[in-house]
């Protein structure tokens, strides 16, 4: 049986509000990890290794062909939007 994901909040502390980049904290990637037994890692936006370069540029392809707006419909960025920005993606 698959483990259910748990309910991440940003005022928990667990995620990133869109103004700061979106995306999980130390905190939320723990929870994460420890209810799915899943091994989330930091970002890697300025990557060091190699290995930390092909993360980004895998991260970048992926979420750049997700559906939906960059913008809301206010004119704000939406999650997706940041995250690609603070990951660097082109």
């Amino acid at each position: 049986m698959a483990k259910k994901n748990p309910t991440l909040a940003v005022g928990r502390g667990e995620k990133l509000p869109v103004s700061k980049g979106a995306g999980l904290t130390a905190k939320g990637r723990a929870k994460y990890n420890a209810a799915t037994g899943s091994n989330l890692k930091a970002p890697a936006p300025n990557p060091k290794t190699e290995k930390d370069a092909a993360r980004r540029k895998s991260f970048c392809a992926r979420m750049s062909g997700m559906p939906g707006p960059m913008k809301d419909e206010k004119g704000r960025p939406t999650r997706k939007a940041a995250s690609l920005k603070r990951w660097n993606c082109k």
